[in-house]
């Protein structure tokens, strides 16, 4: 079982999430969302395996949500482009199994992926 993690080096709650996950598995495809931009086949992916709506995977504390978006109302499909179009509105990191995603932080969360 392979598992891959959205991850963004910069970010302490991300190389968190990243080490503790590589203590669990050394299947793992790290995907720099920042660099490598994200799709929306792989936003649906996540909404799907984390049973969340596009708002509940959005950083709301980041100054462009603040200044741009928030009070507004989106369409989930409009907050899927908006996060195609601002990757840094991703939480992170976000860790995808078989069937399940997390939200890796706290790191623990992970753990949810590993447990039946």
């Amino acid at each position: 079982m392979s598992y891959k993690i959205y991850h963004n080096s910069r970010c302490k709650h991300s190389r968190a999430g990243l080490d503790y996950l590589q203590k669990m598995t050394s299947e793992i495809e790290v995907r720099d969302y920042l660099s490598e931009p994200i799709t929306a086949k792989e936003i649906n992916e996540i909404l799907l395996k984390t049973n969340l709506k596009p708002l509940q995977i959005i950083r709301t504390n980041e100054a462009y949500f603040k200044s741009s978006l928030k009070g507004r109302n989106f369409t989930d499909d409009e907050l899927i482009k908006i996060m195609i179009e601002n990757p840094k509105l991703i939480q992170r990191p976000i860790v995808v199994g078989k069937y399940k995603a997390v939200i890796g932080n706290p790191p623990e969360e992970i753990n949810k992926l590993f447990s039946s």
